[in-house]
């Protein structure tokens, strides 16, 4: 049966903007920490990074799939339009999957949805939970997040904060990098939201649009569904 296991690792509470700032400011000086996940966690690319397009990260869970209903069939789980955004996204961004369940699910699940052999695109990595790192915040306890850095630093030449997007559905696993990361909206209850939910052609727009930015970390993701061809314009004559 579909829809087994869910996102392993914290709680599924959302952080505010100005509160996931002050996580990364308060951790801006744990280098330690970053660099013995970049020492114990290798990134094993699937595919070559491609030089000159930005990276797209994406969860799994309540982003692609949702991973609570039951099905006969995976794919009937799957986020409508997924491989058309990938597709359209692809020509623009390299793509990596990052789950916070473990690298077998993250392969089977992505094998049984068609990501990982579809002739399209290509996947350039997948990372699993124990890619991830824990972070203390006063207010909110103690959890798990997805830290970019880990992947800036071990392909320099291709990725950094200019020109990296993280959509997940938790605003907390962007906490140490807020400025990177946009909110999706969950799927949920795939038989009866599959004819209605139209997430992904909407962002499919707003990908291609910032596409053509030369510095993403400037942008409000907040606010991504204003954006306008009109605001590329502007932006682009002020970089």
């Amino acid at each position: 049966m579909a829809g087994e296991a869910g996102e392993g690792s914290g709680s599924s509470f959302g952080i505010a903007q100005d509160e996931a700032v002050a996580i990364k400011d308060k951790y801006a000086n744990k280098q330690k920490l970053m660099r013995r996940r970049v020492d114990q966690y290798k990134i094993e690319l699937r595919n070559p990074c491609r030089q000159g397009k930005k990276l797209l990260v994406l969860d799994i869970d309540y982003t692609l799939f949702d991973h609570r209903s039951t099905a006969e069939n995976p794919l009937q789980l799957m986020r409508p339009f997924l491989h058309e955004f990938l597709t359209a996204a692809y020509a623009e961004y390299d793509i990596m999957i990052w789950s916070a369940n473990s690298m077998k699910w993250v392969e089977l699940k992505m094998g049984q949805l068609g990501v990982l052999s579809n002739p399209n695109y290509k996947i350039t990595a997948l990372l699993d939970y124990l890619a991830m790192i824990t972070v203390q915040f006063d207010s909110r306890g103690i959890f798990d997040c997805k830290p970019l850095c880990l992947i800036w630093t071990q392909f320099p030449e291709f990725y950094s904060s200019k020109n990296t997007i993280m959509f997940d559905d938790l605003r907390r696993n962007f906490a140490m990098n807020p400025q990177n990361g946009l909110i999706i909206k969950p799927f949920k209850k795939a038989h009866s939201s599959r004819d209605s939910d139209h997430e992904l052609l909407k962002l499919t727009t707003y990908l291609l649009a910032i596409a053509e930015l030369d510095d993403l970390s400037n942008l409000d993701h907040n606010n991504w569904q204003s954006f306008s061809q009109d605001n590329v314009k502007g932006r682009r004559r002020h970089q």
